[in-house]
């Protein structure tokens, strides 16, 4: 499993810049990082063309100001001495998911990591613009949430997406040294329609379907690496076609510091590793931290991506 090399973090300069901040000082030491980006973008000044003429550094002074605040803000938490980080503090003028988009494509960017803050919509369906055509892996911290690693929740359905979240979810528990730390793999597994021309009651078709995922549980967690990882397993049967409530509520049930997903693929259309309905897991306002694994890659079609924004 590679390593998060280079982290993009996206700042708002808002009291949410020092969970993110903390959390890029967390991920540096779980993940070996030789630089991290610290991106803010100011919103577009739209300045008539005269008061430009009159002040004509207005946008530099700004930017300048910006910049000195957001590194006074990194200097302060950003905590991680075990070994030397280049730190880019970078402050720019645009539109936030075009911005991010572009450094993160440009700087081939491994993690990038977003604040949620759960009373402003905008910006949930700012981070699923993000995260449909970012072509790297994804950190979302929920406001006042920290990045910690005692028990950590892997949905899977037993593909090579989630197998590629449970890898990536063990490889950050060893590097935790965390010897409580407990990893846990959750199926939910549906009843199909049509079960009852089986002669089988609901129930006993759920029987049937549990006891499938566990023989697919067992030959999935035989080709990943979980030396030294605590692992539980948990099966939960969907009832109201909601994976994304029962997945946040085996989450809250267990008391999950984290949740990973796996992705599907590198592309602008790419979805989820359980479709559309995976994208309510980022949409969500949740107070769980939420890592979307998705391999670096190349952003096909860049520009055809940003006009679709």
């Amino acid at each position: 499993m590679y390593k998060y090399s280079k982290i993009l973090v996206g700042l708002d300069n808002s009291d949410m810049d020092k969970s993110l901040i903390k959390a890029a000082s967390e991920v540096c030491k779980l993940s070996g990082s030789r630089s991290v980006y610290f991106v803010n973008v100011l919103k577009e000044m739209n300045l008539p063309d005269s008061i430009k003429r009159e002040f004509p550094d207005i946008l530099d002074k700004a930017i300048e100001e910006r910049q000195n605040e957001i590194q006074e803000k990194v200097n302060k938490h950003f905590n991680y001495t075990e070994a030397e980080v280049i730190i880019n503090v970078i402050v720019d003028e645009g539109q936030v998911t075009k911005t991010i988009l572009k450094y993160a494509g440009n700087e081939k960017i491994d993690l990038v990591i977003l604040g949620r803050k759960n009373e402003q919509k905008g910006g949930g369906i700012q981070i699923t613009r993000i995260a449909r055509r970012i072509a790297c892996s994804l950190l979302i911290i929920p406001k006042g949430a920290d990045l910690k690693l005692n028990k950590v929740l892997v949905p899977t359905d037993f593909s090579d997406y989630s197998k590629k979240a449970v890898e990536k979810a063990a490889t950050l528990l060893r590097k935790s040294k965390n010897a409580n730390a407990v990893l846990t793999i959750q199926n939910v597994y549906q009843v199909p329609v049509g079960y009852h021309y089986t002669g089988k009651s609901f129930k006993e078709f759920s029987e049937i379907m549990k006891d499938h995922a566990k023989g697919d549980y067992q030959k999935f967690v035989n080709e990943v690496d979980l030396r030294n990882i605590k692992l539980e397993q948990t099966y939960t049967l969907d009832k109201d076609d909601d994976i994304t409530k029962d997945i946040y509520k085996t989450a809250k049930k267990i008391d999950a510091d984290l949740i990973v997903i796996g992705a599907k693929g590198r592309t602008a259309a790419a979805s989820l590793f359980i479709g559309s309905k995976a994208e309510k897991l980022i949409q969500v306002d949740s107070d769980i931290p939420l890592l979307v694994v998705r391999p670096k890659g190349k952003i096909a079609g860049l520009m055809e991506m940003l006009r679709e924004i």
